[in-house]
């Protein structure tokens, strides 16, 4: 068996939310429903219910082909499984907090979250967060369970990150969400200011993502592969400002801080990135004024600057490519207009 899941803190991975496990049947296996052997083999908490939902998403594949809960699994069958994680006890208090919806429908939302809001309650964020302002505005639609603390949560950004969120309103597309995520189908590209000037056009950046063992609350890449979980991240210089450099980030892999982490790794963290140390001046000179213009540009932007600019999926009922982009907030919008403006000063 394999069993890719995990447990992180409240700024989770975008696997966090599924549990995905992995099963050969055994050569004398006797004719057996699918939803049947998988209830069998699964920990605790996989319900017949639950497995029958993934099956209906189309998330439970053998040999590497969906099938229904109905299929009768045969000897030596690979039977692979991603479902939703069980709900965790913890009650969700609906608020009133404001939201930027960008496009809703009966099976999903799209939310430009701001900087500050963090998504999910826990650990000494149990109000004010992003499940708590969607328990209050889907409070009256019957299809949302205001109950799950993961509610629609398909995916997440870091509390101190901007941008796109889908949010799905039923468990069957929460699934069907979620297997575009597992998958890798779905588009996702950030923006963000990184400390250096990155000479090349576009690179790839690979290595395995895991806790730091000497700081909890941060992550670290292990290129040894040893330890940790692979995370893949492609890069493009949008463009070079003095001592900054303004790049898109795609994702191929969802793993916590996997963009801060591997900028970092690569010798360009994220501008004022506190926890990964571009909160301090790290390109430059030591001249006052310039010393000074940085400290004005942190005080301008005083988050990492990382915003989650486009998602791309296939809508779970219509089938349809749907893709959105949200511009940068005031604050980014402020900070690369400074260092354009700085490095137009330099250079002439």
């Amino acid at each position: 068996m394999d069993n890719y899941s995990d447990d992180w803190d409240n700024e989770q991975a975008d696997d966090e939310f599924y549990e995905h496990f992995r099963f050969t049947a055994d050569k004398g296996q006797s004719l057996l429903r699918v939803d049947k052997f998988l209830v069998d083999r699964l920990p605790a908490g996989a319900t017949r219910n639950r497995v029958q939902l993934a099956a209906e998403a189309g998330c439970i594949l053998v040999n590497n082909v969906a099938v229904k809960s109905n299929y009768r699994v045969k000897p030596l069958d690979v039977v692979s499984v991603v479902m939703t994680r069980p709900r965790r006890e913890m009650e969700i208090i609906p608020e009133n907090i404001p939201l930027n919806i960008v496009y809703e429908d009966t099976e999903l939302l799209v939310v430009n979250k701001p900087a500050g809001l963090v998504v999910h309650p826990g650990h000494g964020n149990y109000t004010g967060t992003l499940v708590n302002a969607l328990a209050y505005y889907l409070k009256d639609d019957p299809s949302y369970d205001p109950s799950d603390p993961r509610l629609g949560l398909v995916h997440r950004i870091d509390k101190e990150t901007s941008g796109l969120l889908v949010i799905a309103k039923t468990p069957e597309t929460k699934a069907h969400l979620g297997m575009q995520f597992f998958n890798k189908t779905s588009k996702r590209a950030y923006q963000a200011l990184v400390w250096g000037i990155i000479r090349e056009d576009e690179g790839r950046i690979e290595g395995h993502i895991g806790r730091d063992p000497r700081d909890r609350l941060q992550m670290k890449v292990f290129p040894e592969g040893d330890q940790g979980k692979p995370a893949v991240t492609h890069y493009k210089t949008l463009e070079r400002l003095g001592y900054v450099t303004l790049t898109e980030c795609r994702l191929e892999t969802g793993r916590t801080h996997q963009i801060r982490v591997h900028m970092k790794y690569v010798g360009h963290p994220l501008f004022n990135d506190e926890r990964y140390g571009g909160n301090e001046i790290l390109r430059g000179s030591n001249i006052a004024k310039y010393k000074q213009f940085v400290q004005n540009c942190f005080s301008v932007c005083p988050r990492q600057a990382l915003h989650a600019k486009t998602l791309g999926f296939v809508h779970p009922a219509t089938k349809q490519e749907m893709f959105f982009d949200a511009p940068c907030p005031p604050d980014m919008e402020q900070l690369i207009n400074k260092w354009r403006t700085y490095s137009n000063t330099k250079e002439s």
